[in-house]
């Protein structure tokens, strides 16, 4: 069994960075080959429906989001099972909860239903 937690979220003016992370804990085989599962990142507006961020599989391949791509950057260290997302010149279009989900392996397969997701870490960004 795996929990998953996010942190880092906040408030930024347009054009600032922020550096979200989800740390996995748990015990079993779920945490024990955390390395071994495609992870991601999902976001969900108020009003809208949610929509896959990045992701990034076992061998460290990462796909994003068109809206993203060449603004935020997906990472994980393994060591410490916990995945990031790098979020640099932020829009306020950005402004969401964001989600870490696992098994989450390309980003135009439909969002897992039925695995592990954290409560989400809101971010905001003011124009």
């Amino acid at each position: 069994q795996v929990h998953l937690e996010e942190s880092g979220g906040g408030s930024v003016e347009a054009g600032g960075s922020l550096r979200l992370s989800c740390a996995a804990s748990g015990y079993g085989y779920a945490i024990d080959y955390y390395s071994t599962y495609c992870m991601g990142w999902f976001r969900q507006a108020p009003g809208k429906e949610p929509e896959g961020v990045a992701t990034i599989d076992r061998y460290f391949t990462t796909t994003y989001a068109d809206s993203v791509k060449g603004r935020f950057t997906i990472s994980r260290d393994n060591t410490k099972k916990t995945l990031y997302l790098q979020m640099d010149s932020l829009k306020p279009e950005d402004t969401a909860m964001y989600i870490c989900v696992r098994d989450y392996c390309y980003i135009y397969n439909p969002l897992p239903a039925n695995e592990p997701r954290g409560q989400g870490t809101q971010v905001t960004v003011s124009s």
